[in-house]
């Protein structure tokens, strides 16, 4: 359990949000200069078997490597993993998780840290991502930089136990930097589909000129004739590139009313969320199948008169003809 590749976290699983239990992140990046201090927290442990939670680093260049251990049953910190710099980190107990410490920070630190337990539950969540040997996971798997991300958390099935999974948190970034943070430029529009012909709609929020590059995006909406915002429903996609990022709501229409959509964008910078507004009017009513009119049943029927006549007419000039050729062909009779 001491390597997993750095590819296997970007396979990211929606469904696991409705497990029994969830590790939590909520700093998505730190940005630190050199040989300051930094201390990382993790939350939603109680779940964790054993009551044990594990500290793991994921540089650019190497795959996950296990920094240390910590019991929050007695607080004591198992470091025996052989890292490179052990001795600049350290662990502590915290209400409902642990935090980790970073001390003297160095450029060898810039790298994503992830808190990560084992936890049983009974049965598998749909949409997991299971592997049953670690050593699966090969670290050649890559990913184009337009990478599509779904939700914050992933798992990876133990040795020989259905039931029992390694659960690893969203991960903290780690910026070593001289460079100033800067807050994201916030957009949202309606973006281009052919998705309002059945009934949906799709937003598009898009982040750019930040630093450092990474935000956290949710959508809320309200009611035209209501006050308060709730949670958005709706299937949500990320995508990363250089410089921004976007993300994709498609939801359903309401038929009877028009609802405005607020993307928030959680980053560094600030506690406080970015927000812009984007409105979904309701979908239009079925346009009901066009009746005849009086005047178009009229033309019909004397269509249908004049065509009757014309049709008899031919049948009698036919008659008469044949009946003429008939009468022509006999012979006069001989007294």
């Amino acid at each position: 359990m001491l390597f997993l590749p750095a590819a296997a976290l970007c396979c990211l699983c929606s469904a696991l949000v409705a497990m029994a239990g969830q590790l939590t992140q909520d700093q998505l990046s730190v940005t630190r200069r050199v040989g300051e201090n930094i201390i990382l927290s993790c939350g939603g442990a109680e779940p964790c078997d054993k009551k044990q939670v594990y500290w793991y680093q994921q540089t650019e260049t190497e795959p996950l490597r296990v920094i240390l251990r910590i019991d929050l049953a007695d607080g004591k910190v198992n470091s025996r993993y052989n890292h490179p710099q052990q001795g600049d980190f350290s662990a502590s107990r915290k209400q409902d998780g642990c935090e980790m410490t970073i001390t003297g920070i160095k450029h060898v630190h810039a790298a994503t840290y992830y808190c990560v337990c084992w936890q049983t539950v009974a049965h598998t969540p749909s949409h997991v991502m299971v592997v049953d040997h670690l050593d699966r996971l090969s670290s050649a798997d890559t990913f184009s930089s337009r990478q599509v991300f779904v939700s914050v958390c992933f798992t990876v099935e133990g040795y020989g136990d259905s039931n029992r999974y390694l659960i690893f948190g969203s991960g903290t970034k780690l910026y070593v930097t001289d460079q100033k943070i800067v807050k994201p430029v916030v957009s949202v529009y309606p973006a281009a589909s052919r998705a309002h012909l059945e009934g949906r709609s799709s937003l598009l929020c898009v982040a750019s000129a930040m630093f450092p590059p990474l935000v956290r995006f949710s959508w809320k909406r309200r009611r035209e004739d209501q006050e308060k915002w709730v949670p958005a429903e709706g299937e949500q996609l990320e995508l990363r590139e250089s410089g921004r990022n976007t993300a994709i709501l498609l939801v359903h229409r309401d038929s009877l009313h028009t609802y405005k959509y607020r993307c928030s964008v959680q980053h560094e910078g600030g506690k406080e969320e970015i927000q812009a507004e984007q409105e979904v009017p309701a979908a239009l009513p079925p346009a009901p199948p066009p009746v005849p009119s009086g005047p178009s049943l009229h033309r019909v029927k004397l269509l249908c008169v004049l065509y009757t006549v014309l049709i008899v007419k031919s049948l009698v000039y036919c008659c008469g003809l044949s009946l003429l050729r008939i009468l022509t062909k006999k012979k006069p009779s001989t007294d």
